[in-house]
């Protein structure tokens, strides 16, 4: 850590109040509201910042809180964009309509549970909706081949399933739920490359990875429930806006998978899933991670801008992982990961590393970790679709032009 007190690109408390204007203790807020990342400094005591951040940052203040340029700065977590009754994000975790979701993993409720409550069902239940246990012939011949890529597999399918539905762009609550739970399942099943199920998707899910493990069930219905929805993610975003137009549900499935499929977005599981299987194989788990940072990787899997203080939705899993694997060598090792990336970055893991972690911790490839986010986080975005058709107005921002003006007329 000494050598980061003397790197270019970081700032002490005190370099980076000057060059903000403001005091430490409107410095630590910025921190606590994510707005700025800290790091340790050299006497483990002090924190420093990077440069780039602060200049950002310094930047958005000069340019003060005009409309335009606020709506520019908002696409990046920074001011909302629209308004919401589905999800709130605070310190402790995301609540769905109010409800922790924290609270509804020990409360034992599954993904389809709080796909009810995203979607506002009340007393109807959209899963009480028979399906047919044989896929339609239209995706038959993709649906169950295991060497397609899961989320390939299941935008080559979801489009061809809304020929199916004869319903699609009904605008009953009713109907519209229950194409929503025929879609959540087919969306599971579709991951898996197995046969549509009306049992509870974690089931269908941990029966494909470790059958008859009842404990490794309970753990991936965790995970599906924490991963359900996180407000305006960029999936979740691209499939409002995709709602807006009146596009029915299977298409607002198709977008957010697609945003998923993104490196910036779901590929985060996979490039965990590979850090932590480096760092079993090395003999200083602690010198990798410190190598790693020191040199400028990124540490993919720690640290999340709207949980400075750490990922609440981690540190659940994390729990119940130690649990059910306290002193086995897989164990000692994820440990191992947590505990030197704090020490080097300051930072601590996030929903990415938990999913990564079950599927090390349990003797899996990296893409079951991809699959539990995309399985769960459907609910989410058919909650946005649901809740963007009722309001009916299209998404359409104006973009801030910055290129070359246009001559002036002659």
């Amino acid at each position: 850590m000494l050598a980061d007190a003397a790197r270019p690109d970081l700032l002490s408390a005190r370099e980076t109040c000057s060059l903000l204007g403001i005091s430490q203790a409107t410095l630590y807020a910025y921190v606590s509201r994510g707005l700025l990342e800290s790091r340790p400094g050299p006497d483990h005591r002090s924190r420093l910042y990077p440069r780039q951040d602060v200049e950002r940052l310094a930047q958005r203040k000069q340019a003060g809180r005009g409309a335009a340029r606020g709506a520019a700065q908002s696409l990046d977590r920074g001011l909302p964009v629209l308004e919401t009754q589905i999800s709130l994000i605070r310190p402790d975790g995301p609540y769905y309509r109010g409800r922790s979701a924290i609270a509804a993993v020990h409360e034992g409720a599954t993904l389809e549970d709080v796909a009810r409550l995203l979607w506002d069902c009340g007393e109807h239940d959209p899963f009480a909706v028979s399906i047919d246990a044989q896929w339609p012939a239209t995706v038959a011949g993709i649906a169950c081949v295991a060497s397609l890529p899961p989320l390939e597999r299941t935008m080559s399918a979801i489009p061809l399933l809304a020929l199916e539905v004869r319903h699609s762009f009904n605008s009953a609550p009713r109907v519209r739920h229950e194409i929503a739970a025929t879609l959540l399942r087919h969306n599971a099943a579709l991951l898996v490359a197995q046969p549509p199920s009306t049992g509870p998707v974690h089931r269908q899910l941990a029966q494909c990875w470790k059958p008859g493990d009842e404990a490794f069930a309970e753990l991936v219905r965790a995970a599906l429930v924490v991963c359900a929805d996180h407000e305006l993610n960029v999936s979740a975003f691209a499939a409002r806006v995709v709602a807006s137009t009146g596009a029915h549900l299977h298409a607002t499935v198709c977008s957010g998978l697609a945003a998923l499929s993104g490196p910036r977005h779901g590929g985060a599981t996979a490039r965990t899933h590979a850090l932590i299987a480096d760092a079993r194989e090395v003999a200083s788990i602690r010198e990798f991670i410190s190598t790693r940072w020191q040199r400028g990787d990124d540490l993919p899997g720690f640290g999340h801008v709207l949980y400075p203080h750490g990922d609440p939705r981690a540190t659940e899993i994390l729990a119940r992982l130690r649990a059910a694997n306290a002193g086995t060598p897989v164990m000692d090792a994820l440990e191992s990961i947590i505990a030197a990336a704090e020490e080097v970055s300051g930072q601590r893991p996030n929903i990415d590393f938990m999913l990564a972690a079950i599927c090390h911790a349990n003797a899996l490839p990296a893409t079951p970790a991809l699959v539990m986010f995309a399985a769960g986080r459907v609910a989410g975005w058919l909650a946005h679709a649901l809740e963007q058709q009722a309001q009916g107005r299209l998404i359409r921002p104006r973009a801030s032009y910055t290129g070359i003006a246009p001559a002036a007329p002659e």
